[in-house]
């Protein structure tokens, strides 16, 4: 039977809401009457009186502990949205090999830790899934193997997650293109965007969250592309 929209939020727990993207839907869930809760490296940023735990996503150890610690805390989880990610540019035998593995590990397989840690609490309340992918999950740029593999396999992840879950959690995809966060700013200045680059301001993406997080029982939004009007790269 399905429920009304908008559907409460609830208690979302975000990774990555110490910073951009994370930080924009941890506000988001907040502003809407949802109790938000962070997983993230530095979670200073998270916000007064918001629960984090300090917790590195590739470390599938801390990230359990952590799920465990915020579901044991706030009564439950009812929805994961996974917004913690790392990059490094360059060409494949020009980055490092630890630092390329890194990338999968905090993007991919830090995607699929705090689903599977998170998902039986999400069971429990038919809940959601909101995993964060990349235009570059759709569409592969020189320089980029690393980002490329790792989002193209978070996409990959989603939706056989979605054939396989369906009847008990919803599970969305957000596809966004780039955004105007501190994402780049440890890149070189050659892979950092130009003064005329068509980024979108992470708060804007925050809405799309919400809005596949609102959607009544029985109702999904699969996956969801969010691009500048006139980002010339796209599709």
């Amino acid at each position: 039977m399905q429920d009304t929209y908008p559907r409460p939020v609830g208690r979302v727990l975000i990774t990555g809401g110490g910073s951009g993207l994370g930080q924009a839907v941890v506000r988001a869930v907040a502003e809407a009457g949802g109790t938000p809760a962070v997983i993230d490296r530095d979670i200073a940023g998270a916000g007064d009186g918001v629960l984090a735990r300090q917790a590195d996503v590739s470390d599938r150890a801390a990230v359990e502990r952590a799920v465990a610690e915020i579901a044991e805390e706030l009564g439950g989880i009812d929805a994961v949205v996974t917004a913690a990610g790392i990059d490094r540019c360059g060409q494949l035998g020009d980055v490092a090999a630890d630092q390329w593995e890194l990338v999968i590990g905090v993007n991919l397989m830090g995607t699929v830790s705090t689903v599977r840690a998170a998902l039986p609490h999400i069971e429990k309340v038919h809940g959601r899934v909101i995993t964060v992918a990349s235009s570059l999950a759709l569409r592969a740029l020189p320089d980029a193997t690393a980002y490329c593999a790792s989002k193209f396999g978070v996409l990959g992840f989603s939706r056989a997650l979605a054939a396989e879950s369906h009847g008990r959690i919803g599970v969305t995809t957000l596809i966004p293109a780039g955004m105007r966060t501190r994402f780049f700013d440890d890149r070189d200045e050659q892979y950092k965007p130009g003064p005329d680059a068509q980024l979108i301001d992470p708060s804007e993406v925050a809405r799309t969250i919400l809005f596949a997080l609102q959607q009544p029982q029985g109702v999904e939004v699969r996956e969801l592309v969010v691009a500048p009007e006139a980002e010339p790269s796209w599709p």
